[in-house]
């Protein structure tokens, strides 16, 4: 039996979602994939997978042994890659989560530029504003943006975003310009509830000292886009990143107020898995996110 193929054949089934989509990855067929990851279960003598006719899903056993099979074969493939004098091309698999917004208006476009860079490595994108769990789930590397919760994580930084506060002019016509924080009270709010409102609505005051001020809230999201979109449509004061709300101020739907009370910049990050070295693709890649966004990104111009 062919130790390296069973495991291949068990994560391609888990990334691919089923066992005909394995088979189409690995270039062989449906059966070979089941066969394969029968004998690895036999070898255990446990069951890795749950199987049922809508969907597969690990079991405990399944989901140790994933976590380790994808290190195996990132380092062998990162391996062979180093010491290969007739292919110095880059390929294999990244793995790789991101929060929506974010990577639909400007990871996706530097994902591509990387891969027409790099056209034999393939991409397994997931853009979702939960933090997913990397080591479990099998990924690479994450795009993170604030303050980073995970400590146990390797961390580099990308780039930094302002954060902005605005509305819409007609919004600002029927209900006035609040010239201080404190005025947030008497306005209504769009609050983005993947952080708790202090941090949300929190500014620098003149003197350097740190206040929160809230309006009320009518609408939360756990999306950045869609609070930028209902402010635009004068639904109230949102406040977050330019990467989001740049393009809606240059465009003129949505205008800064409360310029003279600044809110703390956050960090963009790549976080990547502990424990390990970083396989040659994943280290570019963030080199080459690194040097695509900076500390003075593109989204910025002209604000």
């Amino acid at each position: 039996m062919d130790r390296l193929a069973d495991i291949e054949a068990l994560v391609a089934v888990i990334e691919s979602g089923t066992f005909s989509a394995a088979g189409e990855r690995l270039g062989v067929a449906k059966s070979v994939v089941s066969r394969r990851v029968s004998q690895l279960e036999q070898r255990f003598g446990t069951r890795l997978l749950h199987r049922t006719t809508r969907r597969l899903s690990l079991t405990d056993a399944g989901r140790n042994f994933y976590q380790r099979a994808v290190r195996v074969l990132a380092d062998l493939d990162d391996a062979e890659q180093a010491v290969s004098v007739e292919n110095t091309a880059l390929r294999g698999m990244l793995k790789v989560a991101a929060p929506l917004s974010f990577g639909l208006a400007h990871l996706s476009g530097a994902l591509t530029d990387f891969l027409a860079q790099h056209p034999a490595i393939e991409v397994n994108l997931d853009l979702n504003d939960r933090n997913v769990n990397l080591v479990e789930e099998g990924f690479d590397l994450a795009v993170r943006i604030g303050e980073l919760q995970d400590s146990t994580l390797v961390a580099r930084r990308l780039g930094t975003s302002r954060i902005v506060t605005c509305a819409s002019r007609a919004y600002l016509e029927r209900h006035g310009e609040p010239l201080h924080p404190n005025d947030l009270r008497h306005h209504i709010g769009l609050q983005y509830s993947n952080i708790g409102y202090k941090q949300h609505w929190q500014f620098a005051t003149r003197d350097g000292k740190t206040q929160q001020a809230q309006p009320r809230i009518r609408i939360r999201a756990n999306n950045g886009e869609a609070l930028a979109c209902a402010a635009a449509a004068g639904m109230g004061i949102t406040t977050g990143p330019t990467f989001i709300l740049g393009r809606y101020l240059k465009q003129g739907r949505l205008q800064c107020i409360l310029r003279d009370y600044q809110r703390p910049a956050v960090g963009i990050f790549a976080v990547t898995p502990p424990g390990r070295l970083l396989p040659q693709r994943v280290q570019l890649f963030i080199d080459f996110l690194s040097s695509r966004f900076g500390d003075q990104p593109y989204w910025d111009e002209d604000l």
